[in-house]
């Protein structure tokens, strides 16, 4: 990754370290990168959350945008992946979005698609990115009826409802669910398809002020969804974060479901469906051995890659495989769309929960979940990725997992987005465990901080 791009685009402070300079200059060295071999006017669709800052980067990417001849189709509010989907739909030439998922309202980011609603890979990063910190290439600008405009799409959220429930056959008549929005992109979207397929919707934090984003809510904080499942009597809960493309359910006891049971959930009713390519399901190194236990006795093959959902994908994309995701609830279905879809995962959850006539607590059951305690070391940025060079950080992680013997487990690794490493210990004894991760965690920030 260059200095730029994180694992999930650009990401900042809005107005200290995603600046309206750098939007500007996203939007200018994206468009030119991404529709430079065109012959016509390139056409950039722009979708956002609703974070405080997404007018002010909104305005300084669409001139960015224009500034090199294209025209910046501006969607509104929408998830993530209903961008994605909609580059497809609307023949666009690239997508881009400003969102910063489940971080809260201070910070923003920018991330694209290209015409075929994929993030973008490393070297096309890197080539943006050259452009912008080191003039790589020089951009000519058009001048007179060459600029681009901004135009606005008013169907945007309908035009993505419909695709979602065209994923599934029949209707959720009969189930109640309950909703927790994040105050984010979902607020329109995610009510209005479920109601539109039949289903009783009760929703949370749906009236997002432009700072109350995942403040305390969505898929980062469940706690008000478990209790509200259980007070309205819902059937589940489906829980989103800031941008719709991750999303964790509640069941009908007010217990969370997380990615992976949503991964042996959905993953077993596609292979008795015969819909399971090559029996395989693409995690990541967080998932819990629950999901590899629940694997072996089910004949199904799990796949590990590093975490974010960038490289699930792209080991879906090289082999073949349909479904993968990660267990902070991205779950992606290629046969549906490119990239972690949160209300098209919601929406494929509740048609088994129909279809089966089970409870979600019953349909979870068929994977165990270990206990998992995480926690997070404060370090200097600029430290981050050196942790594996620190002896005394390298023993005690090797100690650790000697002492476990296969029935635990130890994984370190550095946040994408922040000045953070993330310590992850798995194991039987969860009092154990705690007291481990809490421990190296300590010892990390020491050393790193």
């Amino acid at each position: 990754m260059g200095m730029l791009f994180g694992t999930d685009g650009v990401r900042g402070v809005a107005n200290k370290d995603l600046t309206v300079e750098l939007a500007y200059n996203l939007g200018q060295a994206g468009a030119y990168v991404l529709t430079s071999e065109l012959n016509s006017s390139p056409k950039v669709l722009v979708g956002m959350d609703t974070r405080i800052s997404g007018d002010m980067l909104k305005s300084a990417l669409v001139a960015g945008l224009c500034s090199v001849g294209a025209d910046a189709v501006y969607l509104g509010v929408v998830p993530t992946p209903a961008v994605a989907y909609l580059v497809r739909k609307y023949k666009a030439d690239a997508g881009v979005v400003i969102s910063a998922s489940h971080n809260s309202y201070e910070f923003n980011g920018i991330k694209f698609f290209n015409n075929e609603g994929y993030k973008l890979p490393d070297e096309i990063e890197d080539r943006i990115e050259s452009i912008i910190l080191n003039n790589s290439e020089e951009i000519s600008l058009p001048i007179g009826d060459k600029l681009g405009r901004e135009i606005a799409v008013e169907t945007a959220v309908d035009d993505y409802v419909e695709y979602i429930k065209s994923t599934v056959d029949g209707d959720f008549k009969t189930l109640k669910i309950a909703l927790d929005c994040a105050n984010g992109a979902a607020f329109k979207a995610a009510p209005k398809a479920l109601r539109e397929l039949g289903a009783e919707v009760f929703v949370l934090n749906e009236r997002p002020d432009g700072i109350n984003i995942n403040k305390n809510c969505g898929s980062t904080h469940m706690e008000e969804l478990k209790e509200f499942v259980k007070k309205t009597g819902a059937d589940a809960g489906l829980a989103f974060d800031g941008d719709a493309d991750r999303v964790l359910a509640v069941d009908e006891e007010g217990n969370v479901v997380d990615g992976d049971q949503i991964m042996a959930i959905l993953g077993l009713d596609l292979k008795k469906k015969g819909k399971l390519s090559k029996d395989t399901i693409v995690a990541t190194v967080m998932s819990n051995l629950g999901l590899d236990m629940m694997a072996k006795k089910e004949n199904i093959n799990i796949l590990k890659t590093k975490v974010g959902d960038r490289y699930v994908l792209e080991c879906m994309l090289e082999n073949g495989y349909v479904l993968g995701g990660e267990q902070s609830g991205h779950i992606i279905f290629l046969q549906h769309n490119t990239t972690g879809d949160g209300l098209l995962t919601g929406v494929q959850l509740l048609n088994v929960l129909k279809s089966s006539g089970k409870k979600l607590s019953e349909l979870a059951s068929v994977m165990q979940v270990l206990p998992q305690v995480l926690r997070n070391a404060k370090v200097k940025n600029e430290k981050k990725n050196s942790y594996l060079d620190d002896e005394v950080v390298s023993d005690m992680c090797k100690k650790l997992e000697e002492e476990f013997k296969g029935e635990g487990r130890v994984l370190v690794r550095a946040s994408g987005t922040e000045p953070l490493i993330r310590v992850m210990i798995e194991g039987k004894d969860q009092e154990y465990i705690t007291k481990k991760a809490e421990e190296l965690a300590k010892v990390i920030e020491e050393r790193l901080g």
